[in-house]
This record gives structure tokens, sequence and C-alpha cells, in this order.
């Protein structure tokens, strides 16, 4: 079968070399020059390299959602990944590898060519880049001015990210929106698994909470019952959590709601392993995974972008079934980091520049116009 015949024009760039990054991608009819899609992203600390490649594959992606049996012409100012990608040149540093596998495995090998070209007609994917790293720099990410007017995709594109809060809240937040909704996140006590810093997620041996960790959870009650405003205790259902929370909702004599939202990430072939050993077994697709949200981890069955959408179902229940109120959340770092950036309308790949510590309170008030405001990140002082 003969697909659609597409150009895609993309471009990375990074203000630093590492430093702040991001991609920009463009899809054109190749016929008519008609813009059919644009993607773009901000994507945190990262190198030119690496978000030129990021924006290949975006171009690809949005080329295959159009059609997934199109012939592709790939146009990029990048030497680099153009020679890369035509097999001419080998992928020699580790980072770049796992990016260049995963742009050839987007479309069939025989559907994609590349041309380089001048920066100068790369103008639309260069904008785009920049869009998004300015938008990076605001705390957001990159939103098209408007709909790009392409035709109905072939294949069913990703859920998308669940939305960050439309405009700055906290003190300017006006005054008659009422009472927010303060939801206290509560990360879990210590495991066994904990200090060792090892991978510890939602299939795994389910440690319960050491000696520490019980220790770490009655400070945080006593802290928590001492403040007063805590009505209602919800949390996630492994173990460590479920313990904790138990610790805090006797001294309030409150139930422990169970939201299985709340879990923590499926690690799949990581459980149980530390960072090197996970680096040792798994480089390639650690390398992947700390690059994008949509990967898994080895075996898994989620990505960060997945956890995300079920953390945000979690939080809108508990912000709706609670409205006005204090809730104790008291749950794992990768969904308590995920509520944190995206009350902050930061970045996926934020959530691995940020410090979450045993038995630590962090703080987001949700505000009736769908405002959010991070309040507290990492407090540990009750456990000096």
């Amino acid at each position: 079968m003969t697909g659609a015949r597409y150009v895609v024009e993309a471009d990375g760039g990074s203000r630093g070399n590492p430093g702040p990054a991001g991609y920009g991608a463009v899809v054109r009819d190749a016929d008519t020059g008609q813009v059919l899609a644009e993607a773009a992203e901000y994507l945190g600390h990262a190198t030119n390299n690496v978000a030129e490649y990021r924006g290949l594959i975006a171009g690809l992606r949005a080329a295959r959602d159009l059609d997934p049996d199109a012939r592709v012409e790939v146009r990029m100012d990048s030497k680099l990944v153009v020679e890369q990608m035509s097999g001419r040149w080998q992928v020699k540093h580790p980072a770049m590898r796992p990016l260049a596998a995963e742009a050839r495995g987007i479309l069939p090998a025989g559907n994609v060519t590349y041309e380089w070209i001048p920066r100068e007609r790369n103008k639309t994917a260069d904008r785009l880049a920049n869009e998004a790293m300015d938008a990076g720099r605001q705390g957001r990410q990159w939103e098209p001015a408007q709909a790009a007017p392409a035709p109905e995709p072939a294949v069913s594109a990703p859920a998308p990210e669940p939305a960050a809060p439309p405009a700055p809240a906290g003190w300017a937040a006006p005054a008659d929106l009422g009472t927010p909704t303060t939801l206290v996140l509560l990360r879990h006590g210590e495991t066994p698994l904990t200090p060792l810093k090892r991978f510890s997620g939602s299939t795994g041996s389910d440690p319960g909470l050491s000696e520490k960790g019980r220790w770490q959870a009655e400070r945080a009650a006593e802290s928590l019952a001492a403040r007063g405003t805590v009505q209602a205790v919800v949390a996630s259902p492994m173990l460590r959590t479920r313990q904790t929370a138990e610790a805090t909702a006797r001294r309030l004599g409150l139930e422990v709601r169970i939201e299985e939202d709340l879990r923590e990430l499926d690690f799949g072939a990581w459980e149980g392993l530390g960072f090197a050993e996970v680096m040792e077994r798994h480089p390639a697709d650690l390398t992947t995974w700390l690059g994008s949200a949509d990967a898994k981890p080895t075996g898994s069955t989620e990505s960060l972008s997945t956890l995300a959408r079920r953390v945000a179902r979690a939080r809108d229940r508990i912000v709706q079934q609670y409205t006005g109120q204090t809730v104790l959340v008291v749950s794992h770092v990768s969904p308590i980091k995920t509520l944190v950036r995206l009350a902050l309308g930061a970045p996926p790949d934020s959530v691995h520049r940020m410090e979450l510590s045993a038995a630590s309170l962090c703080a987001v008030q949700y505000y009736r116009d769908g405002n959010a405001s991070l309040r507290l990140l990492n407090d540990t002082s009750h456990l000096r």
C-alpha cells in the first residue's frame, strides 16, 4: 500500500549545551507544503544533540499518527543526526543510541529518507524549539497558537498530558474563590529498601516499614495532629503507605481511604535493584526512561506519562470529594513528585530533579477556578 508523502522538518536546541533545551517539529504535505501538524516540547536540562533527536522523534511520530504508511523525507540542519540516521556515521555516544533506535522504529526503514538543509531553510522548526524553551523558562509547556489544519489521524494519538493550571495562583488568587482544597502529601517512611536506594514500585515485594520507618511515621503523625487541620486521610494501597497513613489516622480518629491510583510506578525488571545495577543490566532502557516520559522501565506496564494521568485522576477525585478541606495524602516518590510538577506546570523530566525524603511533607492547594499553588516541598522538620 502506498501511503501519503510528507516532509518532516525538525530541530532542537540547548541554551548552554547542556542547558535548558527544547525541540520543534513540523509535518508538511510533500506536494503542497501545507502544514499538517506541529510539535514542540521543553525538555529541561539537555544537550543540543539530545534535543535534535527528540525533535526528530516527535516529527516522525506526528507523521505516523497522520498515516502509518506514510513516506517521509526528513529535513534537518543537524549534520550529525542526518548522517547517523542515514547510516553513514556511527552513533558512538551511549546517550544517543537509544534515541536513534527509537527514531528508527517509528516508521518502516524504507519509508524514511534524510536530507541536510541549512539553518535558514529550517526556520519553522527552529522557531518552535525556541518557543518551547521560552515556555519552559516561564514554568510551562509549549502550546500551539491554534490548531494545525490536519486531517483526522489514521491511528489514535496518545492520551494528552494532564493539564497544568491555567494561570498563576497562590497570593495572586482572587479572594472570592472560597477556601481552597489542601492536599498534604506525605511520602511513606523508610522500608528496608529505602536506605539502599533501590527501586521499589507497585509490582515488587511490597515491603513494610522498617523500625526507623515506623519511627518516622509516628513523628509525622505527631506533627500533623499538632497542627489539627487534617480532616481526611487517603493512601496508596501499598503496605508501606497504609502503615504510614494509619499512624496519623489513629491519632486523629479518622479512617484511611485507599486510592488505587496513588500507587507507585511499576518498575518492572528494575524492582529491587539499585541505580548502578539497572545501568549495568539495562543501560539503554534506563537512558531512554530518563530522557522520555513516554518510555517504560524494562518489562514495566507504564511510563511516567501513564502515571501522570492516573495520579491526576486520583487528585481530581479527592479534590471533588473533599472540596474546601485539608486531606492527608500518603503516597510514594513518583506520584508525589508528579502532583507537585503538575501543580507547577513543570515539564515531565522535572521529577528527576526533585528531592523527596522518606516521611517528608509537601502541600498543594487547589482553587475552584482550577489553579493550584505549591505551599510546601520536602519538609522534614518533624524528623529532626
